[in-house]
């Protein structure tokens, strides 16, 4: 299915792409590979992609995605492109880059989906075949900058200790995939893209009550739950100063971004949960006393509220 034209900026201003693939999808293959099949198709359409990541490692957390912004807008792109691989379908959309930490304005984005690779790949080169493409020195092979290792300040910002005053202000809980969580990169996931609002919110209910029970058991304090997107103001002026984040990447991935050494050895390289306070007023990220991160998000968040007590 095709729908659309692509953005003016798409032939006229630097692409970043944005991959996301299923491990279980055949054949196999490494995200880096995926970027290497696609690259001539996005040339081919006009696009002038200038760099791939992985979209799991841009979207790890707030604190990063923010920091990846930064690089792009310094490097003036104008485009972010996604690239979602699942075991059936493969898709490709286009957005215009906002420039701000959100990166793309809504989830409702130009682009093409296929049964495979080739044939999304086909589909998409072929948008661009009506337009001139003012991009005119177009690398040939993919590159995959470094940003995450050498221009992220953001393993800083995370505290391994429990935040103070807990019981003073309330702690605010965002319902994952409502607008109240930023992620709106993360609705090009090849584990969620294309998933109906029926399931979604079917999904969003099974987790509050999920949460909700563990709460109860193990957090003695206020909350609120949060479904819409608030500014910090608005949070501050309900005493809401306290949010709980959810992030979900590989194990030696997170802990890297949060400034912790990485055991040696593959156990880390599963994917995990973690959950961690924001306090909002200085940006502070409460990452707790223990390393409590787990596959099983229920898992998870029972240790950290159980570590919070420490």
């Amino acid at each position: 299915m095709g729908q659309g034209t692509l953005p003016e900026t798409f032939f006229d201003g630097k692409s970043i792409v944005m991959v996301s693939n299923d491990p279980s999808a055949r054949p196999a293959m490494e995200w880096k590979a995926l970027a290497d099949s696609v690259h001539s198709a996005l040339v081919e359409a006009g696009g002038d992609p200038v760099g791939y990541f992985e979209l799991e490692q841009v979207a790890i957390s707030d604190a990063v995605q923010a920091d990846y912004a930064n690089a792009f807008s310094s490097r003036l792109v104008k485009n972010i492109i996604f690239v979602t691989r699942q075991k059936n379908n493969t898709s490709i959309h286009v957005a215009p880059y906002t420039g701000n930490a959100q990166m793309i304005p809504s989830t409702s984005l130009i682009g093409i989906s296929g049964p495979d690779l080739q044939t999304a790949a086909k589909q998409f080169a072929s948008l661009g075949a009506n337009t001139r493409s003012k991009n005119l020195l177009v690398i040939d092979v993919p590159e995959f900058p470094n940003i995450g290792q050498n221009e992220t300040s953001s393993a800083q910002q995370f505290i391994a200790e429990n935040p103070l005053n807990l019981e003073v202000f309330k702690l605010g809980i965002p319902i994952e995939g409502s607008s109240a969580e930023s992620g709106l990169l993360s609705y090009f996931r090849y584990d969620m893209y294309g998933k109906s609002q029926a399931t979604i919110l079917a999904e969003q209910e099974a987790q509050k009550s999920g949460i909700e029970q563990i709460l109860k058991a193990e957090y003695p304090y206020a909350t609120e739950w949060l479904t819409e997107a608030k500014t910090d103001q608005e949070l501050i002026r309900d005493r809401v100063q306290f949010l709980l984040v959810k992030v979900e990447a590989r194990e030696a991935d997170m802990m890297k971004s949060m400034g912790l050494e990485v055991p040696s050895g593959d156990s880390t390289n599963r994917t995990v949960v973690k959950y961690y306070i924001k306090l909002i007023v200085r940006n502070e990220l409460y990452i707790g006393p223990e390393w409590d991160a787990d596959p099983d998000w229920q898992v998870a968040l029972r240790n950290f509220l159980r570590n919070l007590k420490k």
